[in-house]
């Protein structure tokens, strides 16, 4: 769950009902850069990038959840959050994205890399479409996130954008 304009208030409203969601759904419920709002929400983990709190300050607000780290297309940066134990690394932008700025640019060749360094799940992200996604999974890419795709779709409407990827 990424909302970075709303109060805390109302990502707890909305959070309760994607909670509830995933849960019917068996899909683990992650939260963006915000380790007291995944707390609060009981939600499986959070996702910290890399100006978000550390990983070990994290670690005692959520406990043994899920955390992930963002890694840009660095390998040193993927080593540090390895080291720490990250549950998942994340690399993009892969392609060309309006969903946020995207200041780093990622590659197939960082996704070998990291996956030489470690079995824990690499997720791909940005500007991820149906033209393009196969691309990362055949190269060591084990999750997609895809945001804008879906959300922002002119083409399809977000039910068609998914049925789209399969």
């Amino acid at each position: 769950m990424r909302f970075k304009k709303y109060s805390f208030e109302k990502k707890i409203l909305i959070g309760k009902k994607i909670r509830q969601l995933c849960k019917n759904n068996n899909v683990k419920f992650i939260i963006n850069d915000d380790p007291v709002l995944a707390k609060k929400l009981n939600a499986d983990g959070c996702h910290l990038g890399q100006k978000d709190m550390n990983i070990k300050e994290a670690k005692k607000i959520i406990g043994n959840k899920i955390i992930g780290i963002t890694c840009h297309n660095s390998i040193k940066l993927a080593k540090e959050a390895i080291k720490n134990k990250a549950n998942y690394i994340a690399f993009g932008a892969f392609f060309s994205t309006k969903t946020k700025k995207a200041n780093h640019r990622s590659n197939i060749k960082t996704l070998n890399k990291a996956k030489k360094l470690t079995n824990i799940p690499i997720i791909a992200i940005g500007g991820i479409t149906n033209k393009n996604y196969k691309k990362l999974l055949l190269n060591n890419a084990n999750f997609l996130a895809i945001s804008g795709y879906i959300w922002n779709n002119k083409k399809y409407k977000p039910i068609e954008a998914i049925e789209s990827l399969i």
